[in-house]
């Protein structure tokens, strides 16, 4: 074939990609759906030509577009590993693991009921085998997000929602290939009735396997991109060489799935490359994938649509039949998902409360294309699989697809529309004239500031500042004004105006690196997390995401049990230093956030709700101050090195500001400021490395704190220090529950605890104790002890407590003085002591 003549028609595939997408976000309809409605279209014009006989000056393109080397093999090698790849990098996977439960039930379930449903289907109405049935199920059973997601985002509906539907729908696709590549070999055996329960048995090895082998890949990546720190193109060579070694490797190799090793590829290096590589470079390698992404998705599409005219040449009347039976088969299945299952999930509090009309368009939405296509294309080309198991899976797959795309894909929207999923609520309105409001008097302090710094005719400043002010005071008068809104709707839209303007400030402060790459990510799921809190449940879901901010999560106390279980600190390590850095930005961000109040939203909402979110906010930095006391009293010198690094990193952006100032007015010249950026770059570049973190407890410097243990020589704290354990809690956890047995004593590191007894109710901060009077009365516990702030604990077995209550002259002189503020009898309590000579307080 003339490779111009080739050359010419893939360029002139990429000016139609080109002009798809304006035309059809014109038409309003999914991008999807006019690219196979061109492929069709280009397709069927080809076969046209070459046979009519009324021109034959098209023959050489025709014949070039028909004879194009489309295979399976480039789809499956090519064009997949690009779209699964790159849509790992696109997800926000700390937001998705808040949701892994949801997505990872629906995606494997909602695959094997789609299976199951459309074979078995399809085994009662046609004469087809069982394996080739499963097959076409397994084929059909993968789903396209993109419509319903797109249109959900333009309708602002709950981000939750679409990060489910995207996360949902990339494990769908891992799980529908490896299932179809388990019935491709029984298909391509002759088994036609394989063993259910062994062929799903061997499911759960290719996905365990392919996850193991792209995890495996991606490490080993980053290992190498991180030795390439300053090259930047060999650090995205390497990423692009990723997902195909992943792939062929575990499918030629290992024998597991390549395409659930490519998934495992992307998220490993999702989770793990912003932390080794420069932000620059992993903002340039994430676009450099979506290009890619476009490219490989939108040709999918096009070149399996030019296939659709040959694989319906031999469509039978019977064939429409098992075509609506897959239909019928695929959307109940997905009803039973949607309608039965979720709703469970939601019951079991595993999954948000997702309302009827969005789950009926997820239903409707449910789009097919490419991979469906492309799975379809690659048993049609096996000369393993027999010619009449090819045709009625090329029809029905093709068939369904079609269905899909042309049937819902262009109602879906009007659809949308009739549910009334399009119309904004009360507080969503009142939302939008408050970013209005808020918007504007931005842009007039930046205009204004602007305006300084030209020459212009004060008459001409005056008279469009005159004209801003009044669109700005009616804007804010429309915000003010919304009657329909109640004041805890009112508080509701400060509290995400807040969060919004917070997740604003973290970006700034990344772009200028005063908050690490490493941090970033983690910093700004915080922030939606506030965001989307607070849209759903208001204050309530705001302050339950800021105290989840500051509180140890499961992996942290995962890696606590490790350390004191099996001496395996490194991930502890790991997480301490990442929770101090974590800490040391949101108190960055947080301080600056009052300002915003008093500047935007108390002109708004008024007073009350300016003042109760600072009220908000001070407890937000108060956490965030107790958890990070804490901390530097167990690593005082590491909190110290983490603060020097973040005022190394702050002098340094400020210094590359001015030499770009000094650059630009000319003071310097090229040559010199390459010179000055350079080093200034190598600087940064060790101010980036954290320093390392000591995870052996330095408990003698930490007991040496307690005014208990005052009275302890050196080798009793280096005794006590041995057999002392560590415990985290967080902010309204409970740690004792009343009438339980007492076996320990805990003393207070950092945070505080409030004990109730009897109606009544004590606080105990840093360097105090409790528990010890159960273990000296012999009593069941009689309080109820819960944190109120994150607390760590250093706690003592009550063997070890007496023999050292009956050491310490000071503890036991705290411990009467505990028993005393409560109305307890000291008496009978204590070892006897002839200098305590306190009297007694009765009750």
């Amino acid at each position: 074939m003339d490779i111009i003549l080739v050359t010419t028609i893939i360029a002139s595939l990429f000016l139609v990609i080109g002009a798809t997408e304006p035309f059809a976000a014109r038409l309003r309809l999914p991008h999807s759906v006019i690219l196979a409605v061109l492929g069709i279209l280009i397709g069927a014009g080809a076969t046209f030509f070459l046979n009519t006989e009324l021109t034959d000056a098209l023959n050489p393109v025709a014949e070039a577009i028909l004879g194009l080397p489309i295979r399976s093999n480039v789809f499956l090698y090519v064009f997949l590993p690009t779209l699964l790849f790159q849509a790992t990098l696109g997800m926000n996977l700390r937001r998705m693991l808040d949701d892994w439960v949801p997505i990872l039930v629906l995606a494997v379930v909602a695959v094997v009921v789609a299976t199951l449903s459309v074979g078995y289907a399809l085994a009662w109405a046609s004469a087809l085998p069982l394996a080739a049935c499963l097959l076409i199920g397994a084929i059909v059973s993968t789903t396209d997000p993109s419509a319903v997601v797109s249109i959900f985002r333009s309708i602002s509906a709950p981000r939750r929602l679409a990060r489910i539907i995207e996360g949902e729908s990339l494990l769908n696709d891992a799980a529908a290939i490896a299932l179809f590549g388990l019935f491709m070999g029984f298909v391509m055996l002759g088994l036609p009735d394989p063993d259910l329960g062994d062929a799903l048995a061997r499911f759960p090895l290719l996905i365990v396997g392919g996850a193991l082998t792209g995890w495996l890949a991606a490490r080993i990546a980053v290992w190498i991109m991180a030795l390439f720190g300053r090259h930047e193109l060999a650090q995205i060579s390497i990423s692009v060489a990723l997902p195909y070694l992943a792939y062929i490797g575990t499918e030629q190799i290992v024998g597991a799935s390549g395409v659930i090793a490519v998934v495992a590829a992307g998220l490993t290096l999702n989770l793990t490359a912003p932390g080794r590589l420069p932000p620059q470079s992993w903002t340039n390698l994430r676009e450099l994938w979506d290009v890619l992404a476009h490219w490989a998705g939108a040709l999918i599409f096009i070149l399996a649509a030019l296939l659709i005219p040959r694989l319906l040449e031999e469509v039978r009347l019977t064939d429409f039949v098992l075509v609506g039976v897959v239909i019928v088969a695929a959307v109940a299945a997905r009803a039973v998902i949607l309608f039965g299952l979720l709703p469970l999930l939601t019951l079991l509090k595993l999954s948000p409360a997702v309302e009827r009309p969005y789950r009926a368009a997820i239903l409707w939405g449910g789009l097919r294309g490419a991979v469906t296509l492309a799975l379809a294309l690659a048993v049609t080309e096996s000369f393993r699989v027999p010619d009449g198991i090819q045709r009625v899976v090329g029809i029905l797959a093709t068939g369904f697809t079609l269905f899909t795309l042309i049937v819902q894909g262009t109602t879906l929207r009007w659809i949308i529309s009739r549910l009334g999923l399009d119309r904004l609520s009360p507080i969503d309105e009142a939302l939008s004239r408050q970013v209005v409001a808020v918007a504007l008097q931005t842009v007039r302090e930046d205009v204004s500031r602007t305006t300084e710094n030209y020459d212009l005719s004060h008459e001409t400043v005056r008279s469009e500042a005159k004209r801003f002010g009044e669109r700005l005071d009616q804007a804010v008068k429309m915000a003010e004004d919304s009657a329909d809104i109640l004041d805890r709707d009112r508080i509701t839209l400060g509290l995400i105006a807040l969060a919004g303007h917070e997740r604003d400030t973290i970006l700034v402060r990344v772009r200028e690196r005063t908050i690490s790459a490493r941090m970033a990510e983690q910093v700004i799921s915080d922030a939606d997390r506030l965001i989307e809190g607070a849209r759903s449940q208001g204050r309530s879901g705001y302050q339950r995401a800021a105290r989840r901010s500051v509180a140890y999560g499961h992996a942290f106390r995962a890696a606590v049990l490790l350390h004191g279980r099996l001496g395996l600190s490194g991930p502890l390590a790991q997480m301490t230093a990442d929770r101090f850095e974590l800490l040391l930005s949101q108190r960055l961000i947080l301080r600056d956030l009052g300002a915003f109040i008093d500047g935007r939203i108390r002109r708004i909402h008024g007073r009350r709700v300016a003042d109760l979110l600072h009220e908000l906010l001070s407890r937000r930095i108060e956490a965030v101050e107790t958890a990070l006391e804490g901390m530097r009293l167990q690593y005082p010198g590491y909190a110290e090195e983490l603060e020097r690094r973040f005022i190394r990193r702050t002098a340094m952006r400020l210094e590359e500001r001015e030499y770009v100032a000094m650059r630009e007015d000319g003071l310097i010249g090229a040559e010199v400021y390459t010179a000055l950026m350079q080093d200034l770059d190598a600087r940064r570049a060790a101010a980036e490395k954290r320093p390392r973190l000591d995870v052996t407890l330095q408990r003698v410097a930490l007991i040496r704190q307690f005014p208990l243990f005052s009275d302890l020589d050196d080798a009793a704290l280096k005794r006590l220090g041995r057999v002392l354990k560590t415990r985290y809690v967080d902010a309204g956890e409970l740690i004792i529950s009343k009438n339980s047995h007492a076996k320990s004593v805990a003393f207070i590191a950092s945070g505080a605890v409030e004990l109730e007894t009897a109606g009544q109710s004590w606080r105990l901060g840093r360097g105090e104790m409790f528990g010890q009077m159960a273990i000296l009365s012999n009593r069941t516990r009689r309080a109820e002890v819960r944190a109120i702030a994150p607390t760590t604990l250093l706690v003592l077995d009550e063997d070890r407590f007496r023999r050292l209550l009956a050491r310490s002259k000071t503890l036991r002189q705290a411990v009467r003085a505990s028993a005393e503020t409560r109305g307890i009898e000291p008496s009978g309590l204590l070892p006897d002591d002839e200098d305590t000579t306190a009297p007694p307080r009765s009750q």
